[in-house]
Protein backbone atom coordinates (compact mmCIF):
# COMPACT_ATOMS: atom_id res chain seq x y z
CA UNK A 1 0.00 0.00 0.00
CA UNK A 2 1.55 3.33 -1.04
CA UNK A 3 1.41 6.60 0.94
CA UNK A 4 -1.62 7.90 -0.95
CA UNK A 5 -3.61 4.73 -0.27
CA UNK A 6 -2.59 4.82 3.42
CA UNK A 7 -3.79 8.42 3.72
CA UNK A 8 -7.11 7.63 2.01
CA UNK A 9 -7.64 4.64 4.27
CA UNK A 10 -6.84 6.76 7.34
CA UNK A 11 -9.32 9.45 6.23
CA UNK A 12 -11.97 6.77 5.68
CA UNK A 13 -11.33 5.36 9.17
CA UNK A 14 -11.66 8.84 10.72
CA UNK A 15 -14.92 9.40 8.89
CA UNK A 16 -16.16 5.97 9.95
CA UNK A 17 -15.23 6.78 13.54
CA UNK A 18 -17.30 9.96 13.41
CA UNK A 19 -20.13 8.02 11.83
CA UNK A 20 -19.66 5.23 14.38
CA UNK A 21 -19.19 2.64 11.62
CA UNK A 22 -16.91 -0.37 12.06
CA UNK A 23 -18.68 -3.05 9.97
CA UNK A 24 -20.33 -3.07 6.55
CA UNK A 25 -23.74 -2.93 8.20
CA UNK A 26 -22.70 0.06 10.28
CA UNK A 27 -21.26 1.75 7.18
CA UNK A 28 -24.59 1.27 5.42
CA UNK A 29 -26.35 2.71 8.46
CA UNK A 30 -23.92 5.66 8.41
CA UNK A 31 -24.74 6.26 4.73
CA UNK A 32 -28.45 6.21 5.60
CA UNK A 33 -27.78 8.60 8.47
CA UNK A 34 -25.94 10.92 6.06
CA UNK A 35 -28.99 10.87 3.79
CA UNK A 36 -31.28 11.65 6.75
CA UNK A 37 -28.99 14.52 7.83
CA UNK A 38 -29.06 15.87 4.28
CA UNK A 39 -32.86 15.66 4.18
CA UNK A 40 -33.14 17.33 7.60
CA UNK A 41 -30.87 20.16 6.48
CA UNK A 42 -32.98 20.70 3.38
CA UNK A 43 -36.17 20.76 5.48
CA UNK A 44 -34.82 23.41 7.87
CA UNK A 45 -34.26 25.97 5.10
CA UNK A 46 -34.61 29.55 6.37
CA UNK A 47 -34.63 28.50 10.05
CA UNK A 48 -30.90 27.83 9.78
CA UNK A 49 -28.26 30.28 10.97
CA UNK A 50 -25.43 31.67 8.88
CA UNK A 51 -21.95 30.56 9.98
CA UNK A 52 -18.58 31.99 8.98
CA UNK A 53 -15.57 29.64 8.79
CA UNK A 54 -12.06 30.98 8.26
CA UNK A 55 -9.69 28.27 7.04
CA UNK A 56 -5.96 28.89 7.20
CA UNK A 57 -4.63 27.05 4.15
CA UNK A 58 -5.85 25.87 0.74
CA UNK A 59 -5.91 22.19 1.74
CA UNK A 60 -8.12 22.81 4.77
CA UNK A 61 -10.38 24.98 2.64
CA UNK A 62 -10.79 22.29 -0.03
CA UNK A 63 -11.36 19.60 2.60
CA UNK A 64 -14.02 21.62 4.44
CA UNK A 65 -15.86 22.53 1.23
CA UNK A 66 -15.80 18.90 0.05
CA UNK A 67 -17.09 17.67 3.42
CA UNK A 68 -19.89 20.26 3.42
CA UNK A 69 -20.90 19.33 -0.12
CA UNK A 70 -20.82 15.65 0.80
CA UNK A 71 -23.62 16.39 3.28
CA UNK A 72 -25.55 18.29 0.63
CA UNK A 73 -24.66 21.72 2.02
CA UNK A 74 -24.05 24.76 -0.18
CA UNK A 75 -20.83 26.53 0.88
CA UNK A 76 -20.48 30.11 -0.35
CA UNK A 77 -18.81 33.44 0.32
CA UNK A 78 -19.79 37.02 -0.34
CA UNK A 79 -18.01 39.34 -2.76
CA UNK A 80 -14.79 40.76 -1.30
CA UNK A 81 -14.55 38.08 1.40
CA UNK A 82 -11.21 36.29 1.51
CA UNK A 83 -10.80 33.07 -0.43
CA UNK A 84 -10.10 31.36 2.91
CA UNK A 85 -13.66 32.17 4.04
CA UNK A 86 -16.49 29.67 3.78
CA UNK A 87 -20.05 30.55 4.72
CA UNK A 88 -22.77 28.01 5.50
CA UNK A 89 -26.43 28.47 6.35
CA UNK A 90 -27.22 25.50 8.59
CA UNK A 91 -28.70 24.64 11.98
CA UNK A 92 -26.26 24.71 14.91
CA UNK A 93 -26.60 20.94 15.33
CA UNK A 94 -25.09 20.46 11.87
CA UNK A 95 -22.07 22.60 12.78
CA UNK A 96 -21.71 20.63 16.02
CA UNK A 97 -21.44 17.45 13.90
CA UNK A 98 -19.55 18.78 10.87
CA UNK A 99 -16.81 20.75 12.66
CA UNK A 100 -15.36 17.91 14.83
CA UNK A 101 -15.31 15.59 11.82
CA UNK A 102 -13.56 18.25 9.74
CA UNK A 103 -10.98 18.89 12.50
CA UNK A 104 -10.08 15.20 12.74
CA UNK A 105 -9.78 14.85 8.96
CA UNK A 106 -7.83 18.12 8.69
CA UNK A 107 -5.38 17.05 11.39
CA UNK A 108 -4.70 13.75 9.60
CA UNK A 109 -4.27 15.55 6.28
CA UNK A 110 -1.91 18.16 7.76
CA UNK A 111 0.21 15.48 9.43
CA UNK A 112 0.49 13.57 6.17
CA UNK A 113 1.35 16.66 4.09
CA UNK A 114 3.98 17.70 6.65
CA UNK A 115 5.60 14.24 6.52
CA UNK A 116 5.66 14.30 2.71
CA UNK A 117 7.19 17.82 2.67
CA UNK A 118 9.84 16.96 5.26
CA UNK A 119 10.79 13.79 3.38
CA UNK A 120 11.02 15.62 0.03
CA UNK A 121 13.10 18.49 1.48
CA UNK A 122 15.43 16.13 3.32
CA UNK A 123 15.91 13.99 0.22
CA UNK A 124 16.22 16.76 -2.40
CA UNK A 125 17.69 19.76 -0.54
CA UNK A 126 19.31 18.96 2.82
CA UNK A 127 18.93 16.22 5.38
CA UNK A 128 19.11 18.88 8.15
CA UNK A 129 15.47 19.91 8.42
CA UNK A 130 15.67 20.99 12.06
CA UNK A 131 14.21 24.33 13.13
CA UNK A 132 16.31 27.49 13.19
CA UNK A 133 18.60 28.31 16.11
CA UNK A 134 17.26 30.67 18.77
CA UNK A 135 19.97 33.19 19.67
CA UNK A 136 20.32 35.67 22.51
CA UNK A 137 20.09 39.28 21.55
CA UNK A 138 17.65 41.96 20.59
CA UNK A 139 15.40 41.81 17.55
CA UNK A 140 15.93 44.97 15.52
CA UNK A 141 13.35 44.36 12.83
CA UNK A 142 13.53 42.64 9.48
CA UNK A 143 15.17 43.91 6.30
CA UNK A 144 12.90 43.70 3.28
CA UNK A 145 13.56 40.82 0.91
CA UNK A 146 11.59 40.06 -2.22
CA UNK A 147 8.80 42.18 -3.34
Amino acid sequence: MDERERLLEKLRRIEALHAGATTDGERNAAASARERITARIAAVGDAAEEYHFSLQNPWSHKLFVALARRYGLRPYRYPRQRHTTVMLRVPKSVVDTLWPEFRALDEAMAKHLNEVAEHAIAEAISDDISDVEVIKGHFTGPSEVGG
